[in-house]
């Protein structure tokens, strides 16, 4: 699988931007990545979207924003510099306090490669990472710790 998911804490620092941006065009070049996929919730995400959209001037990969809530429930058009949205199927019975963690677990479960940022014991993205690492099958990149 070529696509490339994100995960990280929502409070990421900015100094991150210049990694994120290197990884990205590290994947698209030594991995083949031609898509990747991420969330809207947070700092991570919308500085993981923009290093995809830094590398997209060079190279032909699609961005796509993931949807965990059923887009007729809560319609969201792709933000400028997307190539459209994905809605995982079958979540349309996850209750809405649980859909986040469903979409991104599908996100797993899907994609060839991680990149993450998630260094906090006791989170939601850790948790991801590690069963990532236990399911295999995934490319998992960790971004080490900037403050």
């Amino acid at each position: 699988m070529n696509t490339c998911f994100f995960i990280g804490h929502r409070d990421a620092p900015e100094s991150l931007r210049p990694s994120l941006l290197t990884e990205v065009e590290r994947h698209i070049t030594e991995h083949g990545v031609t898509e990747f996929v991420v969330g809207s919730y947070g700092r991570f995400d919308s500085m993981a979207a923009w290093a995809v959209k830094e590398a997209k001037k060079r190279y032909a990969v699609e961005l796509r924003l993931l949807l965990p809530y059923h887009p007729a429930l809560r319609p969201v058009a792709a933000p400028e510099g997307f190539d459209g949205t994905f809605y995982p199927p079958g979540m349309e019975t996850v209750p809405k306090r649980a859909a986040i963690v469903r979409a991104n677990r599908y996100m797993v479960d899907h994609c060839g490669y991680l990149i993450a940022y998630a260094w906090r014991p006791a989170s939601n993205a850790r948790n991801l990472v590690e069963y990532a690492r236990r399911r295999g099958g995934v490319c998992v990149t960790v971004l080490e710790r900037v403050e």
